[in-house]
C-alpha cells in the first residue's frame, strides 16, 4: 500500500515544495513530510497534481512508458472547429518532435472557480473550451499544441490523471487516498 494526495494546484503556484525566488509552492497547501509530486504542472496552469510517498508509484505515474493519460480542460482564444482539431487528433509535430495523437473534443465551459487574476477577455475575441487527453507529457505541450493550430491557450486546468479526478476539489484543497500497487497493472485508487 502507498498513499497519495490529490491536490488542486492553484494558478501561479510552483509544483514543488521550495523556491529560492520566494514564489508560492505546494508547501503552502500540503503539510505532510515525505510526499512528492508525481509529474509536474506548469506555474501558470491549474488543477490536479498527484503527490505520493512511494518512489515506485511516483516513477510509475510520471514515466512516459506507462502512458498514463492526463486530461485537460483548455480555454483557447478563437473558435476552433472539429476540422481545426484534426492535427491534434492525428498527432501534431512540434519543434521537439512528433506528438502522439491526443483525444480532443469541443466542450461546454466547465463549472470552474474564478481564477485570480482572471483570464483576460477581449470583447471582440470569442473563446472556446476543449478537452484534450494526452498519453505523454512534454514541457508546455498542450499550450504549444493549441498555438500550433492557431488557437492560443488562455487557461489550462488538468482535471484527470489516469483514474484519478479533480472532482469537487477547489484550488489549494486536497484529499488523501490509499493505493494498492499491483505488480503489472497501472495504479488504481481505492475509494
Amino acid at each position: 500500500m502507498a498513499s497519495i494526495i490529490l491536490i488542486n494546484k492553484p494558478f501561479q503556484v510552483l509544483c514543488q515544495f521550495t523556491d529560492q525566488q520566494g514564489r508560492p509552492t505546494l508547501a503552502e497547501f500540503v503539510d505532510q513530510p515525505g510526499f512528492y509530486p508525481a509529474g509536474r504542472l506548469d506555474y501558470d496552469s491549474e488543477g490536479l497534481v498527484v503527490l505520493t510517498n512511494s518512489g515506485p508509484l511516483q516513477h510509475r505515474i510520471s514515466d512516459p512508458k506507462a502512458k498514463l493519460s492526463k486530461t485537460y480542460w483548455v480555454q483557447v482564444e478563437g473558435e476552433p472547429s472539429d476540422n481545426d482539431l484534426e492535427p491534434l487528433r492525428r498527432g501534431i509535430t512540434l519543434k521537439d518532435g512528433h506528438c502522439r495523437p491526443a483525444k480532443t473534443r469541443i466542450i461546454q465551459p466547465p463549472a470552474l472557480w474564478e481564477r485570480t487574476p482572471p483570464v483576460r477577455h477581449r470583447q471582440n475575441q470569442p473563446t472556446r473550451w476543449l478537452e484534450i487527453t494526452l498519453t505523454e507529457g512534454r514541457n508546455r505541450q498542450v499550450r504549444r499544441m493549441t498555438a500550433a493550430i492557431g488557437f492560443p491557450t488562455l487557461r489550462l486546468v488538468r482535471c484527470q490523471i489516469g483514474d484519478w479526478r479533480l472532482e469537487a476539489l477547489l484550488p489549494g484543497e486536497s484529499r488523501q487516498l490509499q493505493v494498492h500497487l499491483p505488480s503489472k497493472t497501472r495504479p488504481r485508487s481505492r475509494n
